[in-house]
């Protein structure tokens, strides 16, 4: 499995979960979002993650504190762009084994 089949893997379930997609693999000079979607009122930043081994932490340990601030720093360039900033989140879908086949979803997974 690839990144690009990892987010879409992702994507698909967070919409089975009745989130509903906003903007796919956002792009700015700060870096990229994977997903930008809406549960309800929130606006949900999401950043997928696979790791098909264990040896270097698994896919949690691979959102680094850099790795967070340029997602900070990418999601307050997007929240720029709108008229009226909603409350946000950041959700980490984490996919692990060989086909991506483990999947676990933390809503929350940090904070600015």
């Amino acid at each position: 499995m690839k990144g690009s089949e990892a987010e879409r893997c992702a994507e698909t379930f967070l919409l089975r979960q009745r989130l509903r997609l906003l903007e796919r693999n956002y792009r700015c000079r700060f870096g990229e979002i994977d997903l930008i979607m809406q549960d309800g009122e929130m606006l949900v930043f999401v950043e997928v993650r696979l790791r098909t081994s264990l040896i270097f932490g698994g896919a949690a340990a691979s959102i680094t504190s850099f790795k967070q601030a340029k997602l900070l720093r990418t999601a307050r360039h997007y929240l720029a762009g709108l008229k009226m900033a909603p409350p946000c989140r950041f959700d980490a879908v984490l996919l692990s084994g060989q086909s991506g086949e483990e999947m676990e979803w933390i809503k929350n997974a940090f904070e600015e």
